[in-house]
């Protein structure tokens, strides 16, 4: 080979090499899942040198909104997409994703290490498999044990029947002056998720059959009533500053929600009660899960992205490593199965009074049941509350309230 020759290979080689050390895989994401991808960087720079993490995170609706309109529109897609369970099902329905049980993904294989119900919840109608699980929200109930103990109230008592814990905070309001709970949607929402049967979601089957107009609704509203009527509700909303200041205070005695909620009470919403909360399984024996968090690619981003970007869904997911740091930073509850032997979920948790929570919740995640998820579910929910509202505040008929949502979600079924 001549000299200019061997300069021209050595200065082409250097260009594909230049070009492969500006290979970029772009993340979007919203907090603290931002956070568990920023930490596993390093993890994925030993595996792929070549290859820079754009993170573009934005608030956690602000996402989705702008993760709606790149796929309707297939502009400023990233290779990567975080969702959260409660968009999960109108992203599934729609046809943007990639469907992860074909080559070269084929997902099922890993199907058996991922906890099961979190699994079915990316898997659509038509059997596909539109986004991998990496972290869960196994329901917990919380209680304060100063406000219980002084009002003569055992844990059992709390947790036996639905009925039972409504009357509990009876006698907590008696004793305490504290609420039951934060708002008395919060009861519909966790009855509404009891009692589910194969093949059905919170609002439709799988046929896109309507269910809100059934027992499982009526006793949802009926419970709800009646911690309204027993002045049982602080009538706050989540997240809002009333909400954050009944925990402070002592002001709210329980709240059911993910098993993440015991960390965020920890670290931020209400720190000075360390030691005074609780943790129980859900009352009547239900198992319920609040939230959790997916990796999707988007079917019409770069074909060429689409390799490296399922190795980067693979790392975050099936890495036991990462998995567990991102639970224990960010108190992002495994979908990982093979997580769940290790020592961390035995040790006691300061702020839970030394309780062994995690054990709980350990349980819980392996007792949930998979429910279908439905393009339609975010609007229902809307339809849903506003029902309940009127039932609270106007006095509205039970049965007739369901039957006004019914026939409203009737004519978006299909939609």
């Amino acid at each position: 080979m001549s000299r200019r020759g061997g300069l021209l290979l050595c200065l082409g080689l250097l260009a594909l090499q230049s070009a492969a050390a500006q290979q970029q895989l772009t993340v979007a994401a919203f907090p603290a899942v931002d956070e568990i991808v920023k930490a596993a960087i390093p993890a994925w720079k030993r595996l792929h040198p070549e290859v820079e993490i754009k993170l573009v995170s934005r608030a956690l609706t602000d996402h989705h909104t702008a993760m709606t309109t790149a796929l309707s529109t297939s502009a400023h897609l990233p290779d990567v997409m975080a969702v959260e369970v409660g968009y999960l099902g109108r992203f599934a329905q729609g046809g943007g994703l990639e469907d992860l049980s074909r080559a070269p993904y084929s997902i099922a294989q890993y199907q058996s290490r991922f906890v099961a119900y979190a699994y079915q919840q990316a898997t659509n109608r038509r059997g596909q498999v539109v986004a991998a699980p990496t972290d869960i929200g196994p329901g917990t109930l919380l209680y304060r044990s100063d406000l219980l103990t002084k009002a003569g109230v055992g844990e059992a008592e709390l947790t036996r029947s639905w009925e039972g814990y409504v009357a509990a905070g009876v006698k907590i309001k008696a004793a305490t002056g504290a609420y039951l709970m934060a708002h008395a949607r919060d009861m519909k929402d966790i009855v509404i998720r009891t009692g589910i049967q194969p093949g059905e979601g919170l609002f439709f089957d799988s046929r896109s059959n309507v269910l809100v107009n059934t027992p499982r609704f009526a006793r949802a509203f009926e419970l709800a009533r009646q911690v309204r009527q027993n002045k049982l509700d602080a009538k706050v909303n989540a997240w809002s500053s009333d909400w954050t200041e009944g925990f402070k205070r002592g002001g709210i005695a329980t709240q059911m929600m993910g098993a993440w909620l015991a960390g965020h009470l920890n670290t931020w919403l209400a720190p000075d009660t360390r030691g005074l909360w609780r943790a129980a399984q859900l009352p009547e024996g239900a198992f319920a899960a609040y939230g959790g968090t997916f990796y999707a690619i988007p079917r019409a981003a770069a074909a060429a992205q689409k390799p490296m970007a399922w190795e980067f869904i693979k790392l975050m997911t099936l890495t036991r490593e990462l998995q567990l740091g991102a639970f224990k930073a960010q108190d992002a509850f495994p979908a990982l199965l093979e997580t769940f032997d290790d020592p961390f979920f035995e040790q006691p948790i300061a702020f839970l009074g030394g309780q062994q929570a995690r054990v709980g919740w350990r349980t819980a995640a392996r007792r949930i049941t998979a429910v279908d998820v439905h393009k339609q579910d975010a609007f229902a929910d809307e339809v849903i509350n506003t029902e309940l509202d009127k039932v609270l505040v106007r006095g509205k008929d039970i049965a007739t309230a369901l039957a006004d949502a019914e026939r409203l979600l009737r004519q978006r079924a299909f939609r």
